[in-house]
Parts: structure tokens; C-alpha cells; sequence
């Protein structure tokens, strides 16, 4: 959407009552280049009324030019300059609260002592009774060491903080589940799977989050081996998952058929590897990959990819999807006609949607369709319901099918905040999960 890359502030305005000053200062604002979003009256008095005006800004520089013109209106005063999202982070998005009010002794001996003893003696007897008995079964935890956040790189662990809580405000919004923010202040390996192995009895899933390449591939790999729990990072395979659910939709829409094409990826870190492979198992054939790293191509190769150069993949293949993070990468002049191009690095892409169809692709996009949400809160929620220990390709590419079975015509994705679509990723990754365990069971002599 346009007002992604822009500055928004809520100006509160103390205006004269009187006709046209508002119209005269929203005026302004519009000529000097300013977004008007929602305009609210807070008090309406005789001579004054106060509103809350959101105005977006290109830049600090923009915005302090909008802040003058209101100053030098003499038929307004400017109150207040409110930045609502620091508002809406002071304190954390996220708490932990009782499900039951503890108003009465008896209450309390039930929830706590002496009452809790004897349900702590039962799990030790059977700790199977911990999944019935406590929040272990919703319980997520969300571990990163914020080397790799959104676009900011490495932050740090600590600097992570408000994007590991936004991930568990949305899973507990979308699908019920508590994700709790791990962050572990170091980038050791070994350190960060120790942690978390030793963590991991509290939870039904770990979630791996903003964790830079190679490093990410090692740590989910060696948790998976040594946890009994689902282990997923999110910047690989939830990435993989939405696009591949956009890319089916993609074709679809533009009439390509996905069989009998082949598919190139720019860029092979943790999301475009992940991208690379997913489509290689769903569709059978190998994946054409450019990066700069030589490693990175060396690892698409073992996963059964074709190393390539960007050159090379824009002149052979009929679907680029570029995960770079270098805007303009692609030029128009290197667009085929007919492809379908994905590039979905953000805040800009690699090329831009219009840019690319004027050149001749048949169907682009970039990444603000193609978004992580729609598909981890379902998985892990799936997952967990399933009591499986491990997610699948087969479970990924369940997930991607629902989502691309509950996109609108004409859409390519679904809205993210539709919960019956999470509740349908939910069921297809719980759905797939029964059917391999009971593929895999040993039913010999069950019949006889």
C-alpha cells in the first residue's frame, strides 16, 4: 500500500470555530505534498474545536514542513504531535494474565497450594498428563537472536523485542495460541540450540525467528533432531508456503501453465532456499538459483538446484521470484515476455509490479502481498493440534493449498486478517499430519 514507506503522526489541532479554517489548513497540508488520513473531533466548543488530524510524511524533513505550516496558521494551534505506533508499544503488546480470578482462599488452594500438589504428582506418575493438566499445549515459543530482523539486519537480541511480540499478538489473536518471545543474547550456534533444548519442556512449538543465514539452516536443522516438538522458522518456511499459495493463484489468474515452465530464484538466503525447495518438491523439477554467495548456491545445489546467474535465469525462466533485498535489481529490459515475476523484497522490490508488466510479464507482484502471516499462525496451530513432533513438506505444502483455496477471485492472496482462513491452514496442516501418521503405521496383523 502506498502510506507503507511513509511517516504517520497524528496532529491534535485547537482550530477557530469559524467556516473554512479547517478546509484552509487541510488545503495546505495537501499542497505541500502531505496524505490526510482520518480526521477526528475530540471537543466541539463556542469558539474553538479541537480534532485529531493523521497526516503521512515522505520523510522527518516532510514531516517537519507540515509541522510548520500548522504552526504558522493563525487560525490554528497546534496542541500536540502524537507518534501512535510508539503508543501503542509503551508497556509491550503482551501479557501473561490468570484464566481464573483468585478473589478467595479456597480459590486459591485450588490453583496453587495445596491443591496443585497433587496434579504436579500425577504428571510425575504420567507426563502425559502435563499436555491435559497445563498451558504447555498452547504455549509457543518465539526465540531469536535478532541478527536478522525484517529490514533492519542485526539488532540484536533485545531490539527484537517488539517484533517477537507482535508475532505472538498475532498468533493469539488468529488461532488461539500463547507465543512467548525468547530472546538469547548471543549468536553462537551452539549456545542458541543448548538454550533452547533446555527450554523446550515448556512448550508444544518453537518458532525460530529473524535468525540470519547460514546459521538459521544449522539451528533449526540440530533442534529438530534433538527436540519432540515442531521446529520451524518462520523466515524459511513461511515465506516458502504464502509463496507458493501466490504463485498457484499467480498462474491461474494469468492462465500459465506451472508444469510445463521453470522457475529461477534470485537470491538464496533463508527465505529463497526455502522458496527454491518447496517448489522443487511440489512440482518435481529442479530450481534455477542466483546469489551472490557462492556457499549459498553451493547448498541450493545439494538440495538439487541449478546454480545460475541472474542473466541467466531471466532469459530461461518462465517464474522469477527474487528475495534479494536489492531494489532494482531487475531491470525492465531483462523482462521475457510472459513471465510471472514475484519480487519480493521490502520495502522495495527488485523491480517494481508496473514496471515489470509494462515490459511484458503476464503477472508481478511484490512483497506486500506475499506476507509471513498468512501462513505460521495456521501451521504451528495445526501442528500443535496434530501432536506431531515434526512439520513436514507435505504438511507445508497442505498449508499452502488452503491458502490458495481461500484466496477471492481475482485476488492473489487471502486477507491476512480473515481467521477462517487460518482456521483452514489449521485444519489442511492437522488433516495432513493423520493422514502420514496412519501412511507410516505399522498396521501388519491389525485385520487378522
Amino acid at each position: 500500500m502506498w502510506w507503507e514507506n511513509k511517516i504517520m503522526r497524528t496532529f491534535r489541532c485547537q482550530l477557530k470555530q469559524s467556516p473554512g479554517v479547517l478546509g484552509h489548513l487541510l488545503a495546505e497540508l495537501g499542497d505541500a505534498g502531505g496524505f490526510l488520513g482520518e480526521i477526528k473531533t475530540i471537543h466541539m466548543g463556542r469558539s474553538v474545536v479541537i480534532r485529531d488530524i493523521v497526516v503521512f510524511a515522505d520523510n522527518f524533513s516532510h514531516l517537519d514542513k507540515l509541522i510548520k505550516i500548522v504552526n504558522d496558521n493563525p487560525d490554528v494551534n497546534l496542541l500536540e504531535v502524537r507518534d501512535e505506533v510508539l503508543e501503542v508499544h509503551q508497556g509491550g503488546k503482551i501479557a501473561v494474565r490468570s484464566r481464573y480470578k483468585i478473589d478467595s482462599l479456597s480459590q486459591l488452594r485450588r490453583v496453587y497450594t495445596p491443591g496443585v500438589a497433587e496434579v504436579c504428582l500425577r504428571i510425575k506418575e504420567n507426563p502425559h498428563l502435563a499436555w491435559r493438566f497445563t498451558a504447555i499445549n498452547h504455549l509457543v515459543a518465539i526465540v531469536s537472536d535478532g541478527s536478522a530482523v525484517l529490514g533492519l539486519g542485526d539488532i540484536g537480541a533485545v531490539a527484537s523485542m517488539p517484533v517477537m511480540e507482535g508475532k505472538a499478538c498475532l498468533m493469539e489473536t488468529l488461532v488461539g495460541l500463547s507465543g512467548i518471545p525468547i530472546l538469547i543474547n548471543t549468536k553462537d550456534v551452539d549456545e542458541i540450540v543448548k538454550t533452547v533444548v533446555t527450554i523446550a519442556p515448556t512448550f508444544s512449538a518453537i518458532q525460530l525467528e529473524d535468525i540470519s543465514a547460514p546459521r538459521c539452516f544449522e539451528i533449526e536443522e540440530r533442534l529438530r533432531q534433538q527436540v519432540d516438538i515442531p521446529v520451524l522458522h518462520d523466515d524459511q518456511h513461511g515465506t516458502a508456503v504464502v509463496v507458493l499459495a501466490a504463485l498457484l493463484n499467480a498462474a491461474k489468474m494469468s492462465g500459465v501453465d506451472l508444469k510445463s515452465t521453470h522457475f529461477g530464484q534470485i537470491g538464496l538466503g533463508a527465505a529463497g532456499l526455502a522458496v527454491a525447495k518447496m517448489l522443487m518438491h511440489y512440482f518435481g523439477q529442479s530450481v534455477k538459483g542466483a546469489d551472490i554467495n557462492e556457499d549459498a548456491q553451493k547448498r541450493l545445489a545439494r538440495a538439487g538446484g541449478i546454480p545460475a546467474d541472474l542473466e541467466e535465469i531471466m532469459q530461461s525462466c518462465g517464474v522469477v521470484i527474487a528475495t534479494t533485498g536489492v531494489p532494482g535489481l531487475i531491470k525492465p529490459e531483462m523482462i521475457q515476455p510472459g513471465q510471472i515475476i514475484l519480487a519480493l523484497s521490502n520495502p522495495r522490490p527488485e523491480i517494481k509490479p508496473d514496471e515489470a508488466l509494462a515490459a511484458g510479464a503476464v503477472f508481478a507482484a511484490d512483497g506486500r502481498s506475499v506476507n509471513n502471516i498468512l501462513g505460521f499462525p495456521g501451521i504451528f496451530r495445526g501442528a500443535v493440534d496434530a501432536k506431531v513432533s515434526d512439520i513436514t513438506e507435505e504438511m507445508l505444502e497442505a498449508a499452502a493449498l488452503a491458502i490458495a483455496e481461500s484466496t477471492p477471485p481475482g485476488e492473489l492472496v487471502p486477507n491476512p486478517l480473515d481467521r477462517q482462513v487460518h482456521r483452514r491452514v489449521a485444519q489442511a496442516v492437522a488433516r495432513k499430519a493423520l493422514e502420514l501418521r496412519l501412511s507410516r503405521a505399522d498396521l501388519s496383523g491389525y485385520f487378522d
